[in-house]
C-alpha cells in the first residue's frame, strides 16, 4: 500500500513575515513620495490663487484707482487695511476678493492676504503697489508663504527659499 502524506494548506510563519517585510519596505518608500506629491499639488493651488488675486487687484485698481490691502484670519474672514475707506469705501465686512484657495473655505489649503510691497520695491504704498500673500493652512516648512507683487517679484518664506527657489515658483 502506498502511504500518501497530506500537507496542511496555508502559509508558514516565515512566508508571512517575508510578505510583511516586503509591504513595510514598499510603504516606507511610497509614503514620503505620496506626501511630497500632495504638497506639490497644494503649492500649485496656492500659486494659482495668488495669480487670481493679483488679477482681481488689477481689475480693482482700474475701478478705484488704488490697490486694496487686507488680512485674513484663520476662519477666512477678511479685514480691510489701509487705504480702506479711502479706496472705494471698503469696510472690514466688504472685501470684494476671494480670500482662500480652492473651491470652498473648508477645502482650502491657503488663506490669502494683501499688503504694501516690501521696501525692496521702493517707497510705494499699498495704493501704488500690492504684495499678495498665500499663507498655508497646514504647515509647509520648505516653502512657507507664497508671495507675489504687482511689480512681478515672486518669493516665499520657507526654509528652502534660498537653496531651492524652484520649489516655490517653478
Amino acid at each position: 500500500m502506498n502511504k500518501i502524506k497530506k500537507y496542511a494548506a496555508g502559509f508558514t510563519l516565515i512566508e508571512l513575515m517575508i510578505v510583511v517585510a516586503i509591504i513595510g519596505i514598499l510603504a516606507a518608500v511610497a509614503y514620503p513620495a505620496y506626501t511630497d506629491s500632495v504638497l506639490k499639488g497644494r503649492r500649485a493651488q496656492g500659486r494659482a490663487a495668488v495669480a487670481q488675486l493679483l488679477q482681481q487687484q488689477e481689475r480693482y485698481i482700474t475701478q478705484q484707482n488704488c490697490y486694496l490691502g487686507f488680512t485674513t484670519n484663520s476662519a477666512g474672514v477678511a479685514t480691510a487695511t489701509s487705504p480702506g475707506a479711502a479706496c472705494g469705501g471698503v469696510t472690514a465686512a466688504s472685501v470684494p476678493f476671494k480670500t482662500f484657495s480652492g473651491d470652498t473655505l473648508s477645502n482650502s489649503h491657503y488663506l490669502l492676504s494683501a499688503d504694501a510691497c516690501p521696501a525692496g520695491a521702493g517707497t510705494l504704498s499699498v495704493g501704488d503697489c500690492v504684495r499678495v500673500i498665500a499663507t498655508p493652512v497646514k504647515a509647509d516648512p520648505k516653502v512657507g508663504s507664497l508671495q507675489m507683487t504687482t511689480t512681478g517679484t515672486k518669493s516665499c518664506t520657507g526654509t528652502s527659499a534660498s537653496t531651492d527657489p524652484k520649489l516655490c515658483w517653478p
